[in-house]
């Protein structure tokens, strides 16, 4: 997809967050000039494409008082992979999955699962039921703490001079 001045504008006005109102996307298309169905129309195609993978919320977690934030990552037997890794993905406590190949024999791992907590605590109480998800297919698992935010941002377009 090739974006033109109007998508363009889409995504530098989008780019920082939308506006924290009842209605964001009737007062973005306000902004830009844009009736709201053209906007969202637009949105759609931009993930259709792949120029926007999505839009979602990216909370802080330290501010949320979850200050224990842990990769927990899996070494999964790969036959069982395609079946389990949706159902760790889909734990109401899982912020993002993904698949990952083994870096062997450093680094078994080939699933990875974010989870937050209030402690560590939590935090491995939940890599225990992500182990009892996976059941006989697991055969190994670690957990890598965060220790500061690195990025809480997307894509930042350049502006066009």
């Amino acid at each position: 997809m090739k974006l033109d001045s109007t998508d363009r504008a889409i995504i530098e006005a989008l780019q920082t967050g939308l506006p924290l109102v009842p209605a964001p996307y009737a007062q973005v298309s306000e902004a830009l000039g844009l009736d709201e169905a053209d906007l969202t129309a637009r949105l759609q195609a931009m993930k259709q494409s792949g120029v926007i993978r999505r839009i979602a919320a990216a909370p802080n977690h330290y501010r949320l008082g979850m200050t224990a934030n842990g990769m927990t990552v899996w070494d999964v037997d790969d036959a069982a992979l395609a079946k389990l890794g949706p159902r760790v993905g889909a734990l109401d406590f899982v912020t993002h999955c993904y698949e990952r190949p083994r870096a062997l024999p450093d680094w078994p791992y080939n699933l990875f699962a974010m989870v937050h907590g209030a402690s560590p605590g939590e935090v491995e109480a939940k890599q225990l039921r992500i182990a009892d998800l996976l059941g006989d297919a697991l055969r190994g698992s670690d957990i890598l703490y965060s220790s500061r935010i690195l990025k809480k941002t997307g894509l930042r377009l350049a502006r066009k001079r």
